[in-house]
């Protein structure tokens, strides 16, 4: 118990930031218009790939037997996959609809 109150207060400032991105993102999305909400996922496969990036660099840099990092890097790469295997489907769904349809004969 003595290390995780000195984890919550050794990195405080981090806590409070990320709580602080999390409202401030839902709040940015929720003022979104419907009509921007696939080009805005199509743009968020450039932020999923760097998600990704720094996945990979967390397991690589982590010590072998630190269970904790490697979880949360195994978790960034398939949260990060899984969103830029979406956004690249909802991308090519919304470009096939200016597609021209072809004439039935």
């Amino acid at each position: 118990m003595d290390t995780i109150v000195q984890f919550f207060n050794g990195n405080l400032l981090l806590i409070y930031l990320l709580i602080f991105t999390v409202i401030l993102g839902f709040e940015v999305i929720s003022k979104v218009p419907t009509v921007l909400h696939t080009p805005l996922m199509s743009g968020a496969n450039a932020i999923s790939g760097v998600v990704i990036v720094g996945a990979i660099l967390l397991i690589r840099q982590s010590d072998p037997t630190d269970y904790f990092s490697l979880s949360l890097g195994l978790i960034g790469i398939i949260l990060g996959m899984i969103n830029v295997a979406g956004g690249f489907t909802v991308t090519d769904r919304m470009l096939e609809m200016f597609k021209k349809k072809k004439a039935k004969s």
